[in-house]
């Protein structure tokens, strides 16, 4: 069972916001907690997808395509949320600019929590278009 501290840090999560303590405990229990050193790079570009979903814990990522920084991510920020819907090759590089600790959970795992939990799916597709809706009218800015 997930500690109460875990239950709250994902549920102040835009992604993980909507669910249910149920849900986020299933979640937690099937995550892994991932340490990644200064200058790690934690997806690369091109690479498979692999793995899946990371949430960063603590630390800062650089979200980079070539040598262009997209975005700096930090606590309660994540990154390849993709990889749980596509089987598409990673976009760009996520460097670890600091000693990290991310969440992650694979596409599998996330597929065995949908199974018992079909709400979730919904819920993350909800904020997963919200996110979507909001790099569209950043980039006609």
């Amino acid at each position: 069972m997930a500690s109460p501290e875990a239950v709250k840090f994902l549920k102040k999560t835009p992604l993980f916001s909507q669910f249910s303590e149920k849900e986020l405990e299933a979640l937690f229990s099937t995550a892994k907690v991932r340490e990644f050193e200064a200058g790690s790079t934690i997806v690369r570009e091109g690479d498979p997808a692999g793995v899946g979903f990371y949430l960063v814990l603590d630390g800062q990522v650089e979200v980079r395509k070539g040598q262009k920084v997209l975005a700096k991510l930090s606590v309660g920020d994540y990154f390849g949320e993709m990889a749980l819907i596509l089987d598409a090759p990673r976009s760009a590089d996520v460097v670890a600019t600091q000693k990290t600790k991310c969440l992650m959970i694979t596409r599998w795992e996330l597929r065995s929590i949908i199974s018992s939990y079909p709400d979730v799916a919904l819920k993350m597709m909800g904020e997963l278009a919200r996110r979507l809706s909001a790099t569209n009218q950043a980039l006609k800015e």
